[in-house]
């Protein structure tokens, strides 16, 4: 946990006024369609900030902050690996290239998306689909 959140000042400060839009319209999608709880935490080595969305002790997705960028973390664990295998095609080729770079590790692939625009906003919400059913009407 951190000892302060970073407020909307802060995060446009570290990662730009685009990124810090394409993080609060991404984070806006997500919370319409579920209803988790979020925590804020250390990046890590790579990143500065962590925003977690977890429900009944499972990670949902993570978003990561540092210098002028924003990650976006899913982690498909093998049945969910293979419901996306069966539907890969219908994702844009960066997903699909992103699947393919990652490395699997016993409890999954941990396919870190930097952001850059809007653009797999669709794909990201049915990557979360294939994880959890939303749970807001």
């Amino acid at each position: 946990m951190l000892d302060r959140i970073p407020d909307a000042e802060e995060m446009t400060g570290l990662v730009g006024e685009a990124l810090y839009d394409i993080w609060k319209k991404l984070n806006a999608l997500i919370e319409e369609k579920y209803d988790m709880d979020c925590s804020w935490n250390k990046g890590g080595k790579a990143w500065k900030y962590e925003y977690k969305y977890r429900r009944g002790g499972k990670t949902l997705c993570a978003f990561y902050a540092r210098e002028n960028c924003v990650g976006f973390m899913i982690i498909l664990g093998k049945g969910e690996r293979l419901k996306f295998e069966a539907d890969k095609a219908q994702y844009a080729k960066e997903v699909q290239r992103i699947y393919e770079e990652t490395q699997t590790y016993h409890d999954g692939k941990w396919m870190m998306f930097e952001l850059a625009d809007t653009a797999l906003f669709d794909d990201f919400m049915r990557l979360l689909h294939i994880k959890r059913k939303p749970n807001r009407k």
